[in-house]
């Protein structure tokens, strides 16, 4: 069975335990892999024309680090095993730019790592697995 798996990677140590397992799954299944990167953006209305034009400047520069030190990288790794990767970076809502991106290419599962942050913090503001587990459109797998 062929498909597409969706993969949210942050370069962590949760993140390399996510793309391992997704690799296994991928091998065993034949699939690729949609390795997706996600910048946390929040745009500020109140800035004045001049900060917005540094502050997309200094988007671009993330976008450009983020594709050369993070992602480009695992690419590269994923290739020389042989498992078909593409890649997207984005900014925005993490749960929400991975389903996005699950729906766009007829994903048939999300992989993310936990990060093992709860408590209050994940409680009030929510995480990143659980918004995929009570909102994607597809199956996910949460790696510990």
């Amino acid at each position: 069975m062929s498909g597409t798996l969706v993969v949210g990677y942050d370069a962590s140590d949760t993140a390399e335990r996510a793309l391992a397992h997704a690799v296994d799954v991928a091998k065993k299944q034949d699939s690729r892999i949609v390795l997706v990167h996600v910048l946390e953006w929040s745009p500020y209305s109140f800035l004045t024309p001049e900060e917005l034009e540094e502050r997309h400047s200094r988007r671009r520069e993330e976008l450009a680090r983020a594709e050369s030190a993070v992602i480009a990288p695992v690419k590269t790794r994923l290739e020389d095993e042989g498992i078909s990767v593409e890649t997207q970076i984005n900014y925005g809502h993490t749960a929400e730019l991975l389903m996005k991106v699950a729906k766009e290419r007829g994903a048939s599962q999300i992989i993310v790592g936990r990060d093992g942050h709860g408590g209050f913090a994940a409680r009030f503001f929510g995480s990143t697995a659980a918004t995929l587990v009570q909102l994607a459109p597809v199956p996910c797998t949460i790696v510990p």
